[in-house]
């Protein structure tokens, strides 16, 4: 079988059923897939009235899981928007390779919301993409796509216009344009957008999707300059607040956690991503310093600095990846009120430091 009898296209008619059963009784993977096209093609010209039967369902899966590449992929796709198809083979091409999934992820009217959020636990990055552009997508799966966060995920969900995004779901996706500067253009044409979230987004969008912004609001730009430029102006200026300790309870249970893990051999340079990931700022913080050597005292000056430096040198020391480490500094930032600010250079792009240097270099800038 070569693979250009997959590429032609479909047959203007079906099948006579004396060549179905031709390729029935034929046992070569040929004929079987063959026979798989060609009763997909007789029951598209002659749709069943109800459910297939289950051993009917069951033939077209079995021979769907035997199938090569460029037929399951051509199954998709005359299967995307059919009603009568076993709805268990539509839940196993839903979760193939993403261009034989692609098609049924964006139009099977089969796929329910449990399937849907299935395949977002499961599948890769790419399918989760898919079900976030699906059309009329559920409030649920919507709900679910914001909950994991995932920057290209919740953009595709920001340019879907008909999916149900509830107006909580709005305001999360608007918080997280705070940090993910890709969510900010479709969010300020959603329709479901509101005044105040608009006025919210505008604080920190630039220039021309402030001015998106007033034409579609009624925005009071007087007012809100004030708040830009003293945001601008703490930033910059060395106003800063440092970073206050947890209460002592929690500050502690968190101290016992860090040093376990290490005792443990458990405490990694992941670990600091995953804590930031899980906003648990200070068990971040316990943890770079266990990490690098450093007292709770000075990770926490070097997060309420003006510079992201020194917080820089003591994630390098603890063995982060430089190429890591500007996405974690604007979750830090997103926990930590803006800090650290963002004066200075940005050490991070000059190139490879061992962690030796690095806890050298931040040693030199935080002193205690």
């Amino acid at each position: 079988m070569t693979v250009a009898l997959f590429r032609s296209p479909p047959l203007a008619s079906p099948p006579a059923y004396p060549d179905l059963l031709a390729l029935a009784r034929n046992p070569s993977a040929d004929a079987r897939e063959r026979l798989l096209l060609g009763v997909v093609a007789l029951c598209d010209a002659r749709p069943p009235t109800g459910e297939l039967s289950p051993v009917l369902g069951e033939i077209f899966l079995t021979l769907a899981r035997q199938a090569e590449r460029e037929v399951r992929k051509a199954l998709s796709e005359r299967l995307a928007q059919a009603e009568w198809a076993p709805p268990a083979l539509i839940n196993v091409l839903a979760l193939d390779e993403i261009e034989i999934a692609r098609p049924v992820l964006a139009a099977s009217p089969l796929l329910q919301d449990d399937d849907l959020l299935r395949v977002l636990v499961e599948a890769t990055l790419e399918h989760q993409i898919a079900i976030a552009r699906r059309p009329y997508l559920g409030g649920r799966v919507a709900d679910a796509i914001i909950e994991r966060g995932e920057p290209a995920t919740l953009t595709a969900l920001a340019f879907n216009r008909t999916a149900e995004i509830s107006l909580d779901g709005i305001r999360r996706l608007v918080e997280q344009s705070r940090r993910v500067a890709a969510l900010r253009g479709p969010l300020t044409r959603h329709p479901r957008l509101t005044e105040q979230l608009a006025e919210e987004m505008y604080q920190w969008v630039g220039v021309a999707l402030r001015q998106s912004i007033c034409a579609r609001f009624r925005v009071d730009e007087t007012r809100l300059a004030p708040l830009i430029e003293q945001s601008v102006y703490d930033a910059r200026s060395g106003t800063v607040t440092p970073v206050p300790a947890n209460d002592p309870d929690r500050d502690e249970m968190e101290r016992r956690l860090v040093a376990k893990l290490q005792a443990a051999g458990q405490l990694r340079a992941g670990y600091l991503v995953r804590a930031v990931r899980e906003r648990r700022l200070g068990l971040f913080v316990h943890a770079l310093a266990a990490l690098g050597g450093f007292s709770v005292a000075q990770i926490r000056e070097a997060l309420a600095a003006r510079s992201p430096e020194a917080l820089f040198y003591a994630c390098a020391s603890a063995g982060v990846d430089r190429a890591v480490y500007p996405a974690l500094l604007v979750e830090i930032r997103l926990l930590n009120d803006g800090f650290p600010g963002d004066l200075g250079e940005r050490v991070w792009l000059r190139g490879a430091i061992s962690t030796a240097s690095a806890a050298r270099s931040f040693r030199a800038l935080i002193r205690g």
